[in-house]
């Protein structure tokens, strides 16, 4: 059976992008490294460059990743990741309408309407591995349907101040979860949160 996780490298303040979708000021530590995780797909960087303790949690995540939930708007920003995801499973993108030019052969997307069908699809190819939830109202959704099995946190020093929150607008509150598990990278801590059903 699949884990359902949602991750996303967030500031101090709790956003994961600029209003405008920028990630700049998060994403400097997959680059300010002196170790090498090389990505299995397309669409994106070739390799990380990352500190050692940030290499092992990257390797371990893509070892076990099995498919994608991604919403609709994440999908746009990364211009569909050119065809490809750089972490070279299945996504299955959560959308009201097709966008167009989509599907695309061999393009390993599939588009649905709802997140537990996407969850239900996802988890169905990703088999016993992880499902990584990505984007932030899709993540939301997953809390809110009691979908998720954890949660995990790239946490970035920085203060945004303004944009895209991680966690807001949850249908009921509080949310439990279990003590976390803390890697200590370099410019970034990892923070691994399982559910508490």
């Amino acid at each position: 059976m699949a884990t359902v996780v949602a991750e996303m490298t967030m500031s101090l303040d709790g956003f994961v992008t600029h209003p405008v979708d920028g990630v700049e000021h998060l994403f400097g530590w997959y680059e300010d490294g002196d170790v090498e995780t090389r990505t299995p797909g397309a669409g994106g960087p070739d390799a990380f460059r990352t500190s050692a303790a940030s290499a092992g949690y990257l390797r371990e995540m893509m070892a076990s990743l099995g498919a994608i939930v991604s919403g609709r708007r994440l999908f746009d920003v990364a211009g569909g990741w050119g065809g490809s995801h750089p972490l070279g499973v299945p996504v299955v993108v959560v959308s009201h309408s097709v966008p167009d030019g989509w599907p695309r052969d061999g393009a390993p997307f599939t588009f649905v309407d709802d997140v537990a069908t996407a969850v239900e699809q996802a988890s169905a190819i990703a088999d016993d591995g992880i499902v990584g939830v990505g984007g932030a109202n899709v993540a939301q959704q997953c809390l809110d349907l009691g979908l998720l099995d954890e949660v995990r946190v790239n946490l970035v020093p920085v203060m945004l101040g303004e944009g895209v929150r991680f966690f807001e607008h949850f249908a009921r509150t509080p949310i439990f979860f279990e003590t976390p598990r803390v890697i200590e990278g370099d410019g970034v801590t990892h923070l691994s949160y399982r559910y508490a059903r």
